[in-house]
């Protein structure tokens, strides 16, 4: 039976990223299983520049990695190409991601900013659709708005999928989640603050949400 782990914001905790992938590698039952990442690598936690690096850099020979792009992502990627929307990032994060680079612009490596301009905006697979934020359910897969995969937030209590595929997605953080309904999982648990990534476990075989969570507990922000 393989598996499909899912990485919520990581927002720039590596240390939050590479115990969780220690602990993917041990729950791994050493057939081809899959770790998708759900976007937002950077901004606000202390580790952005890491995080990339670590990921760009694969996950080793027995996962299949499908990395997909989030919000502060692109953000980070056009303050970078067009000055004009350097403060906006700045504000809203991008401080702390600049600073893991060493405070200049010109110092983050072209490598990284093709990284995250070339990310995936979502992926299935048999029974599940993964995105940052979400999806348009009038919408075809095909012609979803960017702006609605990257910057969507569910109405609370929303309990729709999309068509018959269950929709896993982070971005609308829950510090007391992770969110469960029938037809979508939010795991994004505010990890960067409050040191707590909840990474969902999914059967490939089997339709629905998650069939277990791996917690990874840390130091939360400031401590």
């Amino acid at each position: 039976m393989s598996q499909t782990f899912v990485i919520p914001d990581i927002h720039g905790r590596f240390d939050l990223l590479d115990d969780g992938l220690a602990e993917i590698a041990a729950r791994s039952r050493g057939e081809k299983d899959t770790i998708v990442t759900i976007g937002d690598y950077v901004d606000k936690g202390p580790a952005s520049s890491g995080v990339i690096e670590r990921l760009s850099a694969g996950v080793g020979d027995g996962f299949a990695l499908v990395t997909l792009k989030g919000n502060h992502d692109a953000m980070m990627v056009d303050a970078l190409r067009d000055a004009s929307k350097m403060p906006d990032w700045l504000a809203k994060g991008g401080d702390t991601a600049l600073a893991s680079y060493g405070g200049n612009p010109a110092d983050v490596p072209q490598s990284h900013i093709h990284w995250l301009d070339h990310l995936r905006l979502f992926y299935a697979d048999t029974h599940r659709l993964y995105v940052h934020a979400g999806v348009d359910p009038k919408v075809s897969l095909e012609r979803q708005r960017v702006e609605t995969l990257l910057w969507k937030r569910y109405p609370k209590g929303y309990s729709e999928g999309f068509g018959n595929f269950h929709v896993v997605h982070g971005h609308d953080n829950c510090p007391e989640g992770p969110l469960l309904y029938e037809g979508r999982t939010n795991l994004d648990t505010l990890a960067w603050r409050t040191g707590r990534l909840t990474i969902g476990v999914f059967d490939d075989e089997k339709p629905g949400g998650p069939m277990d969570f791996i917690v990874i507990k840390g130091a939360p922000a400031g401590h």
